[in-house]
């Protein structure tokens, strides 16, 4: 990491992981071996990979009850509020079937139907990540998805960690399947004896999984093909360098691929922020991931300027973005480009991954440009309703066949004309 003025070479962005030859290679016999084979393709893999012999897929009643044991009960007091402030942001996002009526008694609406399943992937195996349970199946429940079903590699012992398997039994999620990987994707997606098809995928993973996800969509939905993690800070002189040295690390220790960038206008806030960051590496129990994230993709850079600075967080289009300055909601109208918007000093970005409500599922690398983050949304069809009147067909019929028979569609054009002749209206 080190201390640049801003130049018209800005540039943090990475490719996301597109795969090797050799894994697109390897990901698209996973699938067909599933596709052949179903369960029975899931256990080998399981096997080879997790080291896991397993009996079954689906996890028992029994193994939910041991994890309830094993985590302490003031954490799944923490799940429970983290769930209800998660599902209370998420139930304003729900969309309404409508409808509007005119003089001529046509009748046009938008209905509103939740995916009737969805599977959604969570990573596992030495990794416990419950925070993704609850902010991928919440939505879907706000939607109305009947149907969730969750995979997660286990460990050698063929176990879930405990915190995954109560965050879903908290959120009433029946289907919890000991799969991982590619094949999980590729069961998912086709379905198995053990596993039934659903309509979309969900959920971070390695670059099998997510490799896995671009190979059978089409076939169902997928949220995103996400990249690593990122996080850009922008502070003026008003902002506590530890507090912003503790928030780019919060992102760093995630992978050697995160990127943590602070942009500022102040060169004395850039110096002690630098400073910082080497002083709390050092105490981090993954300094190593840290480090190598930092130092690959972490910069500091400082602007002449707010309105420069803001130019800059724009252009980067950050996954998470820190707006650390004196009037923090005066420059939230000047950013147009971000996955998430975390306000004011008491705003850390771990706030947002756990606790706050809003969704930690976000665009990476740029796409935030484009794209949003994880919502009710996702988890529901738009189909357009139209019902035409007996008069508004004699009002427009004569336009709309005009219109089919330009683009050289005669039997469109028909379609139109004789329901005219029909009622003996004259048509040209």
């Amino acid at each position: 990491m080190k201390i640049s003025r801003i130049t018209d070479t800005l540039s943090i962005k990475r490719s996301i992981d597109q795969g090797t030859e050799e894994q697109r290679s390897a990901v698209l016999s996973i699938i067909e071996n599933v596709k052949r084979n179903g369960d029975k393709a899931l256990y080998e893999y399981t096997e080879k990979w997790d080291g896991a012999a397993l009996s079954q897929l689906k996890v028992t009643e029994e193994e939910i009850s041991a994890a309830y044991e094993e985590l302490p009960a003031e954490m799944i007091t923490i799940f429970k509020e983290a769930a209800a402030n998660i599902r209370a942001y998420h139930e304003k996002q729900v969309r309404n079937s409508w409808f509007t009526t005119d003089e001529a008694g046509t009748l046009l609406g938008q209905k509103i139907t939740p995916l009737d399943a969805v599977g959604v992937y969570v990573p596992g195996g030495k990794a416990a990540y419950p925070s993704s349970v609850l902010m991928n199946v919440i939505p879907a429940q706000v939607a109305g998805v009947n149907r969730i079903a969750m995979v997660s590699p286990p460990d050698e012992t063929g176990k879930l960690p405990a915190g995954v398997l109560v965050a879903a039994d908290l959120l009433g999620v029946k289907e919890i399947y000991k799969v991982g990987g590619a094949q999980a994707v590729a069961a998912l997606a086709y379905g198995t004896e053990s596993i039934q098809p659903v309509h979309k995928i969900v959920g971070p993973g390695n670059v099998f999984v997510a490799l896995a996800k671009r190979e059978v969509y089409g076939q169902v939905d997928i949220d995103s093909i996400a990249g690593p993690s990122e996080i850009v800070v922008l502070a003026d002189e008003t902002a506590q360098a530890d507090e912003v040295a503790a928030d780019l690390l919060s992102q760093a220790e995630h992978d050697e691929l995160a990127s943590s960038v602070l942009v500022t206008t102040s060169m004395k806030l850039a110096e002690e922020v630098l400073m910082e960051v080497k002083k709390q590496l050092a105490t981090l129990p993954r300094q190593e991931i840290a480090r190598a994230s930092i130092e690959q993709f972490g910069a500091i850079y400082v602007a002449e300027s707010l309105d420069e600075a803001v130019e800059t967080v724009n252009s980067l289009a950050p996954e998470h973005l820190e707006v650390l300055t004196n009037e923090p909601m005066s420059v939230l109208p000047m950013i147009k480009h971000a996955g998430a918007i975390f306000l004011g000093r008491f705003s850390t970005e771990p706030v947002g991954d756990y606790f706050a409500g809003p969704n930690h599922v976000l665009p990476t690398n740029g796409t935030a440009t484009f794209s949003s983050g994880l919502s009710v949304d996702e988890f529901v069809k738009k189909s357009s309703v139209i019902f035409y009147s007996e008069k508004a067909l004699q009002q427009n019929g004569e336009k709309i066949a005009a219109f089919a028979r330009l683009e050289g569609l005669e039997a469109h054009a028909r379609a139109v004309d004789i329901r005219l002749k029909k009622q003996g209206w004259e048509t040209k």
